[in-house]
């Protein structure tokens, strides 16, 4: 057979043969043949990050408990009642004179009371308890004040509505709190200053 024409199929075969087989694979790269051999360690990686991601946003955006309130000062909680007259204690000076009064914490951290005075120029002050000391709250302390006249003219004869200052400290504060006691204290405190007094010491 001589002349130039189209390849005619053999027998058995047809042209949409050669049409329908497929294609030979295209070489591929190193990063396609790393992600194939590693594609479910990679997809097992990538979920962990987006998980981890996703924890720490809704770590660090979670509603934040209250902050605890501060305890309370010292002032707020303490309060200071007279009592009555107490024997003046053995071994004090002439013109001394002693009355109970109570000490109570209501609540928050213990309460330490780490000074006692008066506003009086012409008196001194001592306590028992000695200051400091320590009250803790829920409680109460009888504490004995004992009075001393250095001088009569520096102390009123009728004292209106006296009162104790009171150093008191807890973990929130240092404060000086005056207490006024009463009129059953002022108007025997009056009494007192006045018996002491009445010899003409001055």
């Amino acid at each position: 057979m001589s002349g130039v024409g189209p390849v005619e199929p053999g027998d058995g075969t047809h042209a949409w043969d050669v049409l329908d087989a497929p294609l030979p694979d295209r070489p591929r790269g190193r990063l396609a043949e790393f992600h194939e051999r590693h594609r479910r360690a990679v997809l097992a990686t990538l979920a962990a990050a987006v998980l981890f991601a996703g924890g720490g946003y809704l770590y660090a955006t979670r509603p934040q408990p209250p902050a605890p309130l501060p305890p309370p000062y010292p002032s707020q909680v303490t309060d200071l009642h007279y009592l009555s007259w107490e024997p003046t204690p053995e071994g004090a000076p002439e013109r001394s004179f002693s009355f109970g009064v109570e000490l109570n914490v209501l609540a928050g951290p213990p309460v330490s009371v780490t000074r006692i005075s008066q506003p009086y120029a012409g008196l001194s002050v001592k306590s028992a308890p000695a200051a400091p000391f320590r009250t803790p709250a829920g409680s109460s302390r009888k504490i004995i004040v004992t009075m001393h006249v250095t001088q009569c003219r520096k102390v009123p004869w009728n004292a209106g509505l006296p009162f104790l200052d009171v150093t008191l400290r807890n973990t929130r504060a240092i404060e000086v709190h005056s207490f006024i006691l009463g009129q059953r204290y002022a108007q025997q405190l009056s009494e007192a200053l006045q018996v002491a007094c009445s010899n003409g010491f001055r």
